[in-house]
């Protein structure tokens, strides 16, 4: 009897062990599902973020530098000391070097070959035995410089957790990076129409100096009065609208986004046709009034 329960206990445990690999095994199964999702998913969120980093690129008038040429050598280094071969082609049985110690070697004999390089001793040679003792000892991959293998196992949700992250981080300079490329690159903290009067103030400020100088020159008879009035009525108001739209137009327009920026003529027009003959009627009052 007791060996009927034995088997009877041995065969549950068989059956739980076997419902729990099955189970562990779907659940690895569905994790491998996972992971293979959020590989997906973050596939096509970069993808999506590169095509846009271009697009802004393209945009703005940046382009990535082409990629040479296919079978382009590499660019090589600076040329090492005097006596050490460079890289390059081996050289054929039989070649002597600069300083000629001897056939096939290679070797130009270092600085005891140099001549005129007194208080300099001969390098000790090495015997044909201790060949392979004087070969330098090859360095491990840590000690070289390269990084070793993790000592633990990478854990692939942690791995896609900060890969997540940095696609986050990456969206979010994205981010900034279109609100700073919708901004103009003339006055781009100002509104638009504060940025319009003040251009087209700016070229009634200099359409205004060059009126008082006509009218200083009209007064020693070298510009006649109907020409400083067809200037002053017509001529520089209409060259500070022309000037000021122009301007909107090239620095007032952001990077990407609207392709035209808003110049308000109608504000410009008011300024720059009243304020050259308002400069002019007010240093008419000033001259009439210090007199």
């Amino acid at each position: 009897m007791s060996t009927f329960d034995e088997y009877a206990a041995l065969v549950r445990h068989l059956s739980t062990q076997q419902r729990a690999s099955e189970q562990g095994v779907a659940a690895d199964e569905q994790r491998r599902r996972d992971l293979g999702a959020t590989v997906e998913y973050l596939d096509r969120r970069l993808l999506a973020q590169g095509q846009r980093l271009d697009q802004l690129g393209r945009t703005m008038g940046v382009t990535s530098p082409p990629p040479g040429p296919p079978g382009t050598a590499p660019t090589a280094g600076p040329p090492g000391p005097p006596g050490v071969p460079t890289s390059g082609p081996p050289a054929p049985p039989g070649h002597v070097g600069a300083g000629g110690s001897g056939p096939g070697t290679g070797w130009d004999g270092g600085a005891a070959a140099a001549p005129g390089r007194s208080g300099v001793g001969a390098y000790p040679q090495v015997g044909v035995g201790e060949a392979e003792r004087a070969l330098p000892v090859a360095l491990s991959a840590t000690a070289a410089g390269v990084p070793g293998q993790r000592a633990g196992e990478v854990d692939a949700a942690t791995e896609l957790e900060m890969a997540r992250r940095w696609a986050d981080e990456a969206d979010r300079y994205a981010q900034q990076a279109e609100v700073l490329a919708q901004r103009p690159a003339l006055l781009p903290t100002w509104s638009p129409m504060a940025r319009a009067i003040a251009v087209y103030l700016a070229f009634a400020a200099v359409s205004v100096l060059i009126m008082l100088v006509m009218v200083l020159a009209s007064g020693v008879g070298v510009v006649g009065g109907w020409t400083l009035f067809s200037w002053m009525c017509a001529g520089l108001p209409a060259a500070s609208l022309i000037g000021g739209w122009l301007v909107l137009g090239r620095w007032g327009r952001p990077a990407v986004g609207a392709m035209t920026a808003p110049r308000y003529p109608v504000i410009g027009f008011l300024l720059c046709f009243l304020a050259v003959p308002l400069a002019y009627c007010g240093y008419l009052i000033l001259i009439r009034t210090l007199r």
